[in-house]
C-alpha cells in the first residue's frame, strides 16, 4: 500500500490573477506557499486535508465533470460571507435527502464547488456501534 503524505488538486485557469482573486480573495483560502513569478506563478492554498494548487495557464477551461467538494463547519455562515464577499451562489444551502447540507457556487473558469456540511446527526460523523 502507498503511504500518502497529502494530496493536492492542480488546476490551470484560463486566467490565472482572476482565479488567485477568487480562490484568495473571496473564498479567503489561506495561501500555503507560493512559487515562480509572474502572472503564471503558483499559488498553493490550504484545504483543510488537502491542497489546491493554482498554476501556470490553459487554453481552455477544465473538463464540465470536475468538481471541488469542500467540508465546511457552518454552511449558513459561509453562505453569508461568500454573499457579502460577492461571490455568486449557484444554489442556496439545501439538506440533501442522504443528509448533507450542500451549497453549490463556481469559480472563475465554471468548476463547480459544493460546499458541504456534515449535520452532528449524520452517519458520516457518528457511526453506533462502531
Amino acid at each position: 500500500m502507498v503511504h500518502v503524505l497529502s494530496s493536492r488538486t492542480l488546476i490551470r485557469p484560463t486566467d490565472p490573477e482572476r482565479s488567485r482573486a477568487f480562490y484568495g480573495e473571496r473564498l479567503r483560502l489561506p495561501v500555503y506557499r507560493e512559487f515562480g513569478t509572474g502572472p503564471e506563478r503558483g499559488t498553493v492554498y490550504f484545504l483543510g486535508g488537502g491542497f489546491l494548487e493554482l498554476s501556470g495557464r490553459a487554453e481552455t477551461p477544465l473538463s464540465p465533470g470536475i468538481r471541488l467538494w469542500l467540508q465546511v463547519e457552518d454552511l449558513a455562515a459561509a453562505h453569508d460571507e461568500l454573499r457579502a464577499a460577492g461571490v455568486e451562489i449557484v444554489r442556496p444551502p439545501v439538506r440533501e435527502p442522504w443528509g448533507l447540507i450542500e451549497m453549490w457556487i463556481a469559480d472563475p473558469d465554471g468548476i463547480p464547488l459544493v460546499l458541504v456540511e456534515v449535520p452532528a446527526e449524520h452517519p458520516l460523523r457518528h457511526r453506533p456501534g462502531i
